[in-house]
């Protein structure tokens, strides 16, 4: 092999050592996600994110949703509305929270019910300022309806209708 392709090669290594250093050090605090019944094809998840640098949450995936979005709550008026967003921007070291009633990751097109107790793999993708963009992977809890979902607060969000 030739020297420059070896350089080449150790490059490439260590930028994508050094773009999952920057995403691994993401923080997901208390992950979670709303039970369903049967019949229901959409919930939502719920986290709190601490980036370490300004980056934002782009998209997600999960082996029990057909499509996950990033989606947020707002006044439109006097009406509440939900949107899906391009993305969510993360301010470095500021935490933020994915609520009921606010942010949150969309799971739709469910393959299945999910039970509270269970555990949900949710795989994040962030990108930082030069575009670089990683996977996290993340084990959210699903939380029975009705169940109170400490912190992150659990009331508010209900079935999701498009």
């Amino acid at each position: 092999m030739s020297r420059n392709l070896i350089r080449s090669a150790v490059a490439g290594a260590l930028l994508a050592l050094t773009a999952t250093a920057w995403a691994q050090t993401v923080k997901i605090d208390e992950p979670w996600v709303r039970g369903t019944v049967a019949q229901q094809k959409a919930t939502g998840a719920f986290m709190r994110l601490t980036a370490p640098e300004a980056m934002r949450l782009v998209a997600g995936e999960s082996p029990v949703a057909g499509v996950v979005e990033i989606h947020e709550m707002a006044m439109d008026g006097d009406v509440m509305r939900m949107r899906a967003i391009p993305g969510l921007a993360l301010p470095a070291g500021r935490p933020v929270e994915l609520k009921p009633g606010g942010y949150h990751v969309m799971l739709m097109d469910l393959k299945r019910p999910l039970a509270g107790g269970e555990t949900v793999p949710l795989t994040l993708v962030f990108e930082n300022a030069a575009g670089q963009r990683v996977r996290q992977e993340v084990q959210a809890k699903v939380m029975a309806l009705g169940a109170p979902s400490g912190s992150m607060g659990g009331a508010g969000h209900g079935a999701h209708r498009h």
